[in-house]
This record gives C-alpha cells, sequence and structure tokens, in this order.
C-alpha cells in the first residue's frame, strides 16, 4: 500500500485547511496542478503515514507478545526492549512529522489568498521627458572676444 493511500490521524485536519479530499490533493500533485504548500505538505503526510504505520507494527507485535493466551515460554526481555527502543524511535518521528506538518498549515496564508506562480515585480519605468534641444550658438565675434582674440 503506498503511502498516499495510508490513512493518518493528520487527514482531516488536511482536508480541513485545504477544502479538499487527501485523494484529490495527491490528484493534483500528479496532474502538477497543486501548489508548494500542497506539495510540502503532503510530502510530510507521507512521512507520517510511514512513521505511523512502524508505530502500529510495533504496537501491534507487543500486543501478540502480550496477550493472555500467547505462550509465556516465547516472551524474550530484549525483544521488548528493542521493541520499546523501535517504539521510541517511531513515536518521536511520527510527533516531528505531526509538529512540521501542523506549523507548515500555520504558516500558510488563508485560502484565496495564494498567489499563481512566482511573484512578478514590475519594472521602474522613466516618466520625465527629456529637456528640449537647445539650439547652438555659433561662434561669432562676441564668442572670440570672450576668448581673448
Amino acid at each position: 500500500m503506498s503511502a498516499s493511500t495510508k490513512p493518518t490521524s493528520q487527514d482531516a485536519h488536511l482536508e480541513e485547511v485545504f477544502g479538499t479530499p487527501v485523494a484529490q490533493l495527491y490528484a493534483a500533485a500528479v496532474a502538477g496542478t497543486a501548489t508548494p504548500a500542497e506539495h510540502r505538505a503532503l510530502e510530510l503526510r507521507s512521512f507520517l503515514a510511514l512513521a505511523e504505520e512502524q508505530v502500529a507494527l510495533v504496537r501491534d507485535r507487543v500486543h501478540r507478545y502480550t496477550a493472555p493466551d500467547a505462550d509465556m515460554g516465547t516472551l524474550s526481555a530484549s525483544e521488548l526492549c528493542f521493541d520499546s527502543q523501535w517504539m521510541d524511535a517511531a513515536l518521536s518521528a511520527r510527533t516531528q512529522y505531526v509538529t512540521a506538518l501542523r506549523e507548515l498549515l500555520r504558516a500558510m496564508p488563508p485560502p484565496g489568498t495564494a498567489r499563481e506562480g512566482p511573484p512578478q515585480f514590475t519594472q521602474p519605468r522613466i516618466t520625465t521627458r527629456l529637456a528640449p534641444m537647445v539650439p547652438r550658438v555659433a561662434a561669432g565675434p562676441a564668442a572670440q572676444g570672450a576668448r581673448g582674440h
């Protein structure tokens, strides 16, 4: 099963923020119509899905080991210790992905205010006109006298 089809604890929050079911968000990403924020949120969601799957795998294994009808002879303190460490790592990763996803969603602009594409900058334009040309005065006797001739 792909991370995009695994349910996560944050799917309802994502759907609320984007106003679209998670499956449609993934479809938009595949089609190339998703925004950069949607891409990042889906990336974090995929990581979260894998972390939550790890948590569930370890939990289920510990439940099997410790089930009331399980054989007591199969219990291993070292295996349970290893599972405890693995659970610690999986829960830590899950917490970090949830935090990162919530921070991303909190930092996003409100719906309807996001720009499509990169920002457009206007180039300054010169709005003044050049001064009118002043006719050159021909060098006559006055101009020569000013030079000392």
